[in-house]
């Protein structure tokens, strides 16, 4: 049974004549009554009983017709589909973001990206480097936003831009006063890290190490909004990201996709759009 039998099947048990289905499928009527018997053959029940010049559904052709009718109905759905993942304008796309990257420096890109292209169906996902990682591998990811080196052979990266990264303080801190900080000023503070998982925490350690900037670590967490409100009451200080600074530290951002996978003509476009984006 294949698909061309369906459409054959439909065609004769909508207009009850092997004569008039072949004339509406514009196919000759011999090979049309072919398909049939082929069909019949391969299903090893009759699905017409044939009366004269016409023809009626059989009790086994009246099972197979609703289910004729959905398979089709689900193939062209499919070409469909197929056929607007080509175009560069729709589509669906799904975008990775760490949890450091998405509030701050994509919520509004994204936005921009959605109102010029409405007919794109973006989904957002929000998570740890390592598991957007293993979501481009397995297909569930098709760009990631995360901070960079990522050192797999099978991702392929790009920068985008680099990111300050700023020392919070509560505000009656005796550092405080607005004068810029240098690293070893917080030499044996108490600070506010994010778990372990989270790339800004490997940067934050990376920077105070070739600072040589020792310090002690009281809290961790999964969400940098606990970690300011902490700060603001005094429990500690905290190395966040910031969009500007005059010398602070960086840390690169930039998106991922994996290696070898087919790229769609929409998900071209979206990289495009990253790269024009004024960061």
């Amino acid at each position: 049974m294949d698909l061309q039998q369906l459409r054959y099947f439909l065609a004769v048990a909508r207009t009850g004549s092997f004569v008039r289905a072949a004339e509406e499928e514009n196919v000759a009527q011999p090979s049309l009554s072919q398909q049939i018997k082929r069909l019949e053959s391969n299903l090893k029940v009759p699905v017409f009983d044939r009366l004269g010049r016409g023809v009626k559904l059989t009790r086994f052709g009246e099972a197979l017709l609703p289910r004729a009718e959905e398979i089709l109905r689900q193939v062209r759905e499919s070409e469909k589909l197929l056929g607007s993942m080509q175009e560069a304008d729709s589509g669906r796309l799904t975008v990775g973001a760490i949890p450091t990257v998405l509030p701050y420096s994509m919520a509004h890109p994204m936005a921009e990206f959605r109102r010029q292209y409405p007919r794109v169906e973006l989904e957002v996902r929000e998570a740890t480097t390592e598991k957007l990682i293993e979501g481009l591998r397995g297909g569930q990811v098709d760009v990631a936003l995360v901070a960079l080196p990522i050192k797999q052979p099978e991702i392929v990266c790009s920068e985008l831009f680099r990111e300050p990264l700023l020392v919070a303080i509560p505000r009656d801190h005796p550092l405080g006063g607005g004068k810029a900080l240098a690293l070893p000023q917080l030499l044996g503070e108490k600070m506010l890290l994010l778990r372990e998982g989270h790339c800004l925490r490997d940067d934050v350690l990376t920077v105070c190490s070739r600072a040589k900037v020792q310090f002690r670590q009281i809290f961790e967490s999964d969400h940098l909004a606990s970690i300011f409100a902490l700060v603001a009451n005094g429990f500690g200080v905290s190395i966040v990201p910031g969009m500007a600074a005059s010398e602070a530290p960086v840390r690169r951002i930039g998106y991922a996709q994996a290696r070898g996978h087919h790229v769609l003509p929409i998900q071209k476009r979206f990289i495009e759009f990253l790269r024009r984006w004024q960061w």
